[in-house]
């Protein structure tokens, strides 16, 4: 018969840690490390964070600022349509240069940014409406998109984009 320590899921990782260097007879911290999943409301409130994270950045002006510190470096960037690169662009150097293209070839004139939609402990959803302006030809255009974000380790793995 085994026992188990009652207490909020926060106040067992120390107890988790202590019983393992005590079983184990040595210090536990790699072995716990290796042990201990995350609970789900620890994912879910990491998912949330970086989900909130990602549409203050939007809202601000800060979205390409946000690249480093939300995006794996692997990343991978979905378009709905191939723009003449191919719909997929792979890393996080190039998810920069779509940035780049985007901020250097058109003019956001107003947009609005959703607030993220959470969808399990891996994924969120953020619907953008804007009116923008190509720089070259002048040429307004009305713009809408779902995103679709993937989590996985702590940052962004995976964007996918739908437009209306």
């Amino acid at each position: 018969m085994g026992w188990r320590i009652s207490t909020p899921d926060d106040a067992r990782k120390p107890a988790r840690k202590a019983v393992l260097s005590h079983l184990l007879g040595f210090n536990a911290r790699r072995a716990y490390s290796e042990w201990y999943q995350p609970s789900r409301r620890d994912v879910g409130m990491e998912l949330k964070k970086i989900a909130e994270e990602l549409v203050a950045g939007c809202r601000e002006g800060r979205a390409t600022e946000n690249l480093d510190k939300l995006y794996a470096e692997d990343a991978v960037s979905v378009e709905a349509v191939d723009q003449g690169n191919g719909r997929e662009t792979r890393g996080l150097d190039g998810i920069k240069g779509k940035h780049a293209w985007w901020e250097n070839a058109m003019e956001v004139i107003e947009a609005k940014v959703s607030d993220p939609m959470l969808h399990g402990d891996d994924r969120f959803a953020v619907t953008f409406e804007m009116q923008g302006r190509e720089k070259e030809s002048g040429k307004v255009f009305d713009m809408k998109e779902v995103a679709i974000y993937h989590v996985a380790n702590g940052k962004i793995a995976r964007e996918e984009f739908f437009y209306g």
